[in-house]
């Protein structure tokens, strides 16, 4: 299966304690089937200003926001390839760039502000955001376990369910074993559910059935508070106080 290198599609997440994440995996075991990464040890870099300006913006609910990174599923080989990932969001609109490259040359391009990437629109995208935030660096590593699902009719659901989320402001290389500190609470994991379409019958069930509502939760901005402001995410305190805080989703995707 070749690489899919755009995207676009909405991205909605749902922080779930453990009973939530038993019935749905019931369900996806059942209506789905493995993705092209079906189990992964994810690992991204993110690139960022020295002050975290992109991080800052992603955690303000803009309108439009946008995140570079390097990824790679498990450990990259010596001379492997790594995805190179450009990350808008527009509108509640996500809209994804990726190129796939040796990971000594991702490295090189983006470590160098006279560097070339390659000769594609994707890469003059990525050279574009580069202009517009220069000093542009890594600046976090996250790692954690996925499982991922798509819709097995061949329509573009596509559902991927994140553990042990860990991040950190050292050691930022992809090569490295997975480590830092933890940006989930004890007993959670992050789903997300992925379209450009409504929700199947059986997915808008299994949500209502289990209590789960939406979260505007981000690995990366929630990892900032976190890490470098110190802040408790609010996503977190509302599930402490108020399990049913959110909003809820079921077909639509407003």
């Amino acid at each position: 299966m070749a690489a899919v290198m755009t995207f676009k599609r909405y991205e909605l997440k749902y922080l779930m304690d453990e009973k939530q994440a038993e019935a749905v995996q019931r369900a996806l075991d059942s209506r789905m089937v493995p993705d092209r990464y079906p189990h992964s040890s994810v690992r991204s870099l993110y690139y960022d200003t020295d002050s975290f300006l992109l991080a800052r913006r992603s955690i303000e609910k803009p309108l439009y926001k946008e995140k570079l990174r390097l990824r790679s599923y498990g450990k990259p080989e010596a001379g492997g390839s790594i995805f190179v990932e450009l990350k808008k969001k527009y509108d509640s609109v996500v809209y994804k760039r990726r190129l796939e490259m040796p990971l000594g040359d991702a490295l090189e391009w983006l470590s160098s502000p006279s560097a070339g990437g390659p000769d594609t629109q994707i890469a003059n995208e990525i050279g574009f955001l580069r202009t517009r935030y220069p000093g542009i660096h890594p600046a976090m590593m996250l790692t954690y376990d996925r499982d991922a699902y798509r819709s097995a009719d061949g329509g573009d659901l596509r559902i991927t369910v994140d553990r042990n989320i860990l991040a950190r402001l050292d050691g930022l290389d992809l090569a490295s074993e997975p480590g830092g500190r933890r940006v989930l609470s004890e007993g959670y994991t992050l789903m997300e559910i992925k379209t450009m379409n409504g929700y199947p019958g059986w997915l808008s069930a299994v949500l209502s059935e289990s209590g789960l509502f939406r979260s505007p939760f981000t690995k990366y901005g929630n990892a900032y508070k976190e890490m470098v402001l110190g802040k408790d995410p609010e996503e977190f305190a509302a599930l402490r106080i108020h399990p049913a805080a959110g909003s809820r989703a079921g077909g639509a995707l407003s």
